[in-house]
């Protein structure tokens, strides 16, 4: 009798590791993320397209948590202090500002745990910087 395990899903995993990688090497990490959704609290003032660029550098933030369902963390925006908490899933990017190396994740990676399909959407890929058609990407894909 064989056990099913369900598959966890390594974008938490590929989140926390390219964090300590780049503030390892003394970058500023940001993430993109997909601001849309119930489950999504950022200061909509900064949200452009239905997305928002978030630096989680420890010296930009507090309390800065990188958990396996959710990014969370103490800002400040236009100088007011804001909490922010952001579902792993609405994480769309993870990048170091001065260089653009780090990882996009496909919008559905983390839904289908455990599906084969889904495995195959965690593999890094190259976006474009604002979501413009036609942009060259400033993200580059880390061997």
């Amino acid at each position: 009798m064989s056990k099913s395990v369900a598959a966890k899903s390594k974008r938490p995993y590929l989140l926390r590791a390219l964090f300590d990688w780049i503030v390892d090497s003394g970058l500023t990490p940001y993430i993109l993320v997909a601001a849309e959704g119930s489950d999504v609290r950022v200061p909509e003032q900064h949200v452009s397209d239905g997305k928002i660029v978030l630096n989680i550098s420890p010296n930009a933030v507090r309390d800065l948590t990188l958990a396996d369902e959710m990014v969370s963390f103490d800002g400040r925006f236009s100088g007011t202090p804001f909490w922010v908490e952001v579902p792993v899933a609405q994480v769309q990017a993870i990048y170091a500002k001065e260089t653009g190396e780090g990882m996009m994740f496909e919008p559905d990676a983390v839904d289908h745990q455990g599906d084969s399909e889904a495995a195959s959407h965690s593999k890094p890929t190259v976006g474009p910087k604002t979501g413009a058609p036609g942009e060259s990407s400033h993200l580059k894909i880390i061997k």
